[in-house]
């Protein structure tokens, strides 16, 4: 597995450096040929965070977490990203057989896999997408009370996604091919 770890608003010391591939570079045994794992620390007022995005063939693992201690938080992130595998192994055995993960040999407990739970859709929406700036979709969103909300970008013509961070912020997710 490769490993990129950077840092906003704080130094990464060789320690936490070392301590995130450690801990991160257990999930190793999970993927096969290369993996890479992007890890981000970041402080926010007294809030320690640790984002990793874990890029394999064909599809990606994210996790976010965050603590009063940067340790912790990276311990918090790596379990999280064990669940998620773990919660989802069926599916994920079934999309990416073959490439990228390798879950037969890995024994989960019966309480840990998700394994009878199909995705249930139960309800569909439709509505006239028309294009509109992002600060427009943005107000809009805000309007309907949303987290988030699909809009026609009228610059670039492309769907787009506006959404409602944790941290009170907007994001924006833009297609990318």
């Amino acid at each position: 597995m490769k490993f990129i770890v950077s840092g906003k608003n704080i130094v990464v010391t060789d320690a936490l450096r070392e301590r995130a591939i450690k801990k991160v570079g257990k999930l190793d045994k999970y993927f096969q040929g290369d993996a890479e794992a992007q890890i981000t620390m970041s402080v926010q007022k007294n809030r320690h965070i640790v984002e990793v995005t874990i890029l394999f063939d064909g599809g990606l693992l994210r996790a976010e977490e965050d603590n009063q201690d940067m340790y912790a938080s990276i311990d918090k992130v790596v379990d999280s990203l064990e669940r998620q595998i773990r919660r989802n192994k069926t599916k994920l055995e079934k999309k990416f057989h073959g490439k990228g993960l390798k879950l037969e040999d890995v024994n989960f407990e019966e309480k840990d896999v998700d394994e009878e739970h199909n995705f249930k859709i139960v309800k569909t929406k439709r509505f006239a997408i028309k294009p509109m700036t992002v600060e427009e979709a943005v107000l809009q969103m805000n309007l309907l009370g949303h987290e988030f909300f699909m809009f026609s970008n009228a610059e670039t013509q492309e769907a787009n996604v506006v959404y409602r961070r944790k941290d009170g912020n907007y994001g924006l997710i833009e297609p990318e091919f």
